[in-house]
């Protein structure tokens, strides 16, 4: 879901490389010290306090976990590798993404670590900055392959930046567990060591749409604004394309350029043409821009509609009250049913983890710790570190996790996984409120005028 796309001569060896004839990319030198570097430590192994709030399923296989790690002995360990947004401009999304794979590490070796044919290994993940730059993730992943020699690699934040880096994975045969890249165009290459966790892209909003039109009085005219990058233009084609099936007029259905600090001109155009509804597909830095900027021009909507940023804790805390009744699509709410062995229920990961981070959970988050947990229990399903035999099992993956079904289709797509529709409520509040099965609250509908708060 990052916004820049890789140079045509750099993507282009990229893809070169993955035809089996090309040269791979060369790891040249990173310029910037912090992708030179490891970001951090390999996460070391969680305190006991950790596992006490997973509250994970007994099993035979756990409670030999355990002993191992009670005894503080392991067989070995696993090192994993992942280039993640440490700086540039998804870092929030990134360091959103580190917390779960961290917490996921942390429960993990507190158990005594993944069970392979009966070895317990402690799990070690090293990370480069790829400072929000695709072709960076491209790099670093080939450095954390050539160099680091990592076994198996847990996904870089974005669309973009997944699809760059799982091209390398691909070419040197290394599963890759995709968290945070949910476009379509990553897993229609033919690649074979590239799963996907996510919902697909075009899912985003349209259920946001549904709970919109369940409404009265029901919206009628639709205003989309898209982010110039692979996942927001396939999430905003799909809402229009949606809307326009459902019945409303599309107004306006526009991109604006990566990284844009004024969408005045386009909201203006979006008022003229009479929307009462606006959808923006983009991500953090460009819903706050949206924002601040419909309600500095006075435009008053029924309901207002973001692809990524209203269930992030930056979001209501940069808009504080003007971030409620602002709807978004997500992944995984901690109210769901769902919940594995693993990990234990969404309730007891939500707690696990706002004990460690002092926030509370939410989908990049949980998506995140859910790629580490179908990637263990691929490992586990193996009984062997070999990655091929890895590979096998993730493509075999039909399994029950914290963070709801996941079955991966031929493409290596989590395709048939549904969203939930959040509304922020009474004070920055993260309210499910669609589909009603597994809403907790109703949507608030129209929103408010500005001049009415």
């Amino acid at each position: 879901m990052t916004r820049r796309f890789l140079g045509v001569a750099t993507l282009t060896l990229i893809l070169a490389a993955c035809g089996g004839g090309g040269a791979a990319p060369s790891a040249a030198p990173v310029s910037s010290p912090a992708s030179a570097a490891p970001a951090s430590k390999p996460a070391a192994a969680a305190s006991g306090a950790a596992s006490a709030s997973a509250k994970p399923a007994a099993s035979g296989a756990a409670a030999a976990s355990g002993a191992a790690a009670a005894s503080g002995s392991f067989d070995g360990t696993i090192l994993l590798g992942a280039p993640l947004s440490l700086t540039g401009s998804t870092s929030n999304e990134g360091k959103l993404t580190k917390d779960g794979y961290d917490l996921w590490v942390d429960i993990i070796n507190s158990k005594g670590g993944i069970n392979v044919g009966g070895k317990h290994y402690k799990v070690e993940v090293k990370y480069y900055d790829d400072q929000s730059k695709q072709d960076q993730a491209a790099l670093l992943t080939d450095k954390l392959i050539s160099q680091d020699k990592v076994q198996f690699l847990l996904g870089p934040y974005g669309t973009a930046s997944t699809f760059a880096a799982s091209a390398i994975s691909e070419r040197n045969k290394v599963p890759m567990v995709d968290t945070a890249g949910a476009a379509l165009s990553i897993f229609e290459r033919g690649f074979k060591y590239i799963f996907g966790v996510l919902s697909p892209g075009v899912k985003y909003l349209t259920g946001v749409e549904d709970a919109w039109l369940a409404q009265s009085p029901k919206p009628t005219k639709a205003a989309v604004l898209s982010a110039n990058d692979a996942f927001s233009l396939e999430v905003g084609k799909a809402a229009s394309d949606y809307a326009k099936q459902k019945g409303m007029d599309v107004v306006y259905d526009q991109s604006y350029p990566a990284d844009t600090k004024d969408l005045s001109s386009a909201l203006n155009q979006v008022k003229a043409g009479g929307a009462d509804v606006l959808i923006g597909s983009g991500h953090l830095d460009d819903s706050l821009v949206m924002m601040k900027q419909v309600k500095s021009l006075g435009i008053n909507f029924k309901g207002i509609a973001l692809s990524v940023g209203p269930s992030t804790p930056e979001f209501s805390k940069a808009l504080g009250p003007d971030a409620d009744y602002v709807m978004s699509g997500v992944q995984w709410v901690p109210e769901q049913k769902d919940k594995d062995a693993i990990i234990g229920s969404a309730q007891d990961y939500a707690q696990a983890f706002n004990k460690k981070y002092g926030y509370v959970p939410e989908y990049h988050n949980a998506e995140a710790t859910a790629g580490g947990v179908v990637l263990q229990m691929a490992i586990e399903k193996a009984g062997s570190l070999d990655r091929d035999k890895v590979r096998d099992a993730l493509a075999a993956t039909d399994v029950d996790t914290f963070f709801g079904h996941v079955k991966f289709d031929s493409k290596g797509l989590n395709s048939d996984k549904p969203m939930v529709e959040i509304q922020l409520q009474n004070g920055g509040k993260l309210i499910p409120v669609w589909p009603e099965a597994a809403a907790t609250g109703k949507v608030q509908w129209p929103m408010p005028a500005w001049n009415s708060r």
